[in-house]
């Protein structure tokens, strides 16, 4: 096996890790309430979140991919750096994955995977193969990475008034309502918990396609950006597992650490995240699955008693998002630059 072929079989295997990763990090964001809520069972919303988020992406179009797969430009890159660009991009969002969910911290794997395109690629090729969309942005449009910057930064914000405004409403309209209604929302919670792994399919796994439909670009193998099926097939197949794996130290974060979850605080915000995610995957804007669960689980809780949330945790996982893109893009070049050194070692 070639050099090329060798790197595009690296690449592919990354992304495998990647979306795996993200789905165990994102997994516990979706569950954790309906398990703090004691509305379904560990194993049940484990399964039911797999077999939603596998079939998002067959079922909705590939918006996504298009918009995170065309900003960083390595179509015109030379021999072997468009790959150490996206493997370098990769181990960026692995890394900080891997520690934040060591840490019991929810953290965006879209903001990883997009500071770790803009390291790497500011790195071996420089500011003019990015897609900024500044220029398009000052014209009314959003493209580029002004797009995904929008998705991923915005939506928490709309994640965290959707979660407050539906919590509210649940609250004014169940004033009067006994414990029979009880089991009605124990009932959505499988509608909201299903809802939420289709969106988180329908959205993350795009991403990792958008990475394999890069290299193959890059490569050769494709005249113009598209994403094959089986690339498709072993994206919603890596993010399953790693959903179906989950991760319990998130799940204790965020379902026991902000605040007492009860049943309503589980619709509010399961239902609210969902309804984000799938308007931002309409509109082809990545959104960060992670950031939109847990703002809208705090803006329930904040409808009901903004002093029973405990502000400190949240302003740590505010505070790792944060971090995040820097940090991201600061492990994305230093790999890039590591894996450069390496491909030059081994040509001479």
């Amino acid at each position: 096996m070639d050099l090329a072929n060798l790197l595009l079989l690296a690449v592919v295997l990354a992304v495998v890790i990647y979306d795996f990763t993200n789905g165990f990090h994102d997994a516990a964001d979706m569950i954790a309430t309906a398990i703090a809520s004691r509305a379904m069972r560990a194993s049940v919303a484990i399964g039911l979140v797999g077999l939603f988020t596998f079939l998002g992406p067959f079922l909705v179009g590939l918006a996504v991919a298009d918009t995170v797969g065309t900003f960083v430009d390595i179509s015109a890159a030379p021999p072997h750096v468009g790959e150490s660009v996206v493997i370098a991009a990769l181990l960026a969002a692995v890394s900080y994955n891997l520690a934040t969910w060591l840490l019991g911290y929810p953290s965006s794997s879209s903001n990883s995977l997009a500071g770790g395109l803009v390291g790497a690629g500011l790195t071996a090729l420089g500011s003019g193969h990015i897609n900024w969309g500044v220029a398009a942005l000052a014209a009314g449009e959003l493209q580029g990475l002004m797009k995904v910057v929008a998705g991923l930064f915005i939506s928490p914000l709309f994640g965290f008034a959707v979660g407050l405004l539906l919590m509210q409403l649940l609250r004014r309209l169940l004033r009067r309502a006994t414990m029979k209604v009880r089991s009605l929302f124990v009932i959505s919670q499988y509608f909201s918990v299903a809802w939420l792994g289709f969106s988180h399919g329908a959205n993350d796994a795009q991403k990792g396609m958008a990475i394999i439909g890069m290299m193959l670009l890059a490569t050769g193998h494709r005249e113009h950006f598209d994403i094959p099926v089986w690339a498709i097939l072993l994206c919603a197949s890596a993010i399953t597992v790693g959903t179906i794996f989950g991760g319990w130290s998130i799940v204790r974060t965020l379902g026991f650490g902000l605040f007492r979850v009860r049943l309503l605080h589980s619709v509010a915000s399961q239902a609210g995240a969902a309804l984000v995610n799938t308007v931002a995957t309409a509109m082809g804007a990545p959104t960060s699955t992670t950031q939109v669960v847990t703002a809208t689980l705090l803006g329930s809780g904040a409808a009901e008693n903004p002093r029973r949330v405990r502000w400190r945790t949240a302003l740590g996982i505010v505070g790792g998002w944060l971090l995040n893109v820097p940090t991201s893009m600061l492990l994305g070049g230093v790999y890039c630059w590591g894996l450069l050194r390496l491909l030059e070692g081994m040509a001479t």
